[in-house]
């Protein structure tokens, strides 16, 4: 019997793990392919700092789920250069998008555009569309990153931290403060509250828990909607926003749950849900195969 070559020094020599057959194999590492478009993160709402820091964060996520990928930040309401610009903070859609067409002339695909939305917002995705219009890029555009099952993970992890729900319903043990009726808030009129209640049924079956959603751009809706809670017997309310962040000034946030008469938790930010659905859509757009992450599943 032959001995493995290495040092003999008494230690054991690491071998490779054989891989796993069937559906307990890891999944491979996901790579973008070689000379793959440009994934461009279209921020909404009013260009701050605190803004771009959550994009970098987001962008991070998605470069550790998704190698080689090559990844710029733009904002809708951002500032306007020529392609040779690149010194400003807050640079708009279509200054982005100029700059990668300079970058990458030829390219069937120079860019895809993905919308940091967690849900459909009619104003911002107009002005996304000028952009990519108005731009000298050939881009495809993706749908916004909701409604969808990691969404509502992030929305009970957020809910948990602000001590509004249970950690874990697997878990015995009950949080003192816990919401007996969600109020899902989210921006963009009836259109985005339909598509947030879809995230919102995932929600409730989570927490096990009504949860009704509702648009804060819409007069009335949130007031309407914990009325509605109230009057089916929830007693506990919270808001939970379906939002990313930027989207919207976090004042309006804390008027909502206000009007609501109620606790509310954080937005989603930059969550690794929030990555790992900016990869999925660019994968998508690509025709990248990709495995559902766990988190996907509901509990």
């Amino acid at each position: 019997m032959s001995t493995a070559p290495g040092p003999s020094s008494g230690l054991p020599v690491r071998m490779p793990r054989p891989r796993q057959p069937g559906r307990h194999r890891r999944p491979e590492a996901l790579a973008a392919p070689e000379g793959a478009p440009a994934l461009v993160l279209a921020v909404p709402g009013t260009p701050t700092a605190a803004a771009l820091s959550l994009a970098e964060e987001v962008v991070s996520i998605a470069r550790s789920e998704l190698s080689g990928l090559d990844p710029r930040i733009a904002f809708v309401e951002g500032e306007d250069t020529d392609a040779d610009g690149g010194a400003e903070d807050f640079p708009s859609l279509r200054s982005v998008l100029d700059r990668v067409a300079a970058e990458r002339p030829g390219d069937d695909t120079s860019a895809v555009v993905v919308p940091l939305l967690a849900g459909p917002e009619a104003s911002v995705l107009r002005r996304v569309r000028q952009a990519i219009a108005d731009s000298k890029a050939q881009v495809e555009l993706t749908e916004v990153l909701g409604p969808h099952p990691l969404l509502a993970e992030a929305l009970h992890v957020r809910l948990s931290e602000a001590g509004l729900a249970r950690a874990d319903r697997a878990r015995l043990f009950t949080v003192a403060t816990a919401a007996d009726g969600i109020i899902l808030a989210t921006v963009g009129g009836e259109e985005a509250a339909q598509a947030a209640g879809v995230t919102g049924l995932l929600l409730a079956a989570r927490l096990a828990v009504p949860v009704l959603a509702a648009a804060l751009d819409e007069d009335g809706s949130i007031a309407q909607a914990a009325e509605q809670l109230r009057s089916s017997g929830s007693t506990t309310l919270a808001l939970a926003p379906c939002l990313i962040g930027p989207e919207i000034a976090p004042q309006l946030l804390h008027t909502a749950a206000a009007e609501a008469g109620c606790s509310g938790a954080d937005a989603l930010g930059p969550y690794p849900a929030v990555g790992k659905l900016v990869v999925t859509q660019y994968a998508t757009a690509l025709g990248i195969a990709q495995q559902m992450p766990q988190g996907a599943q509901t509990h």
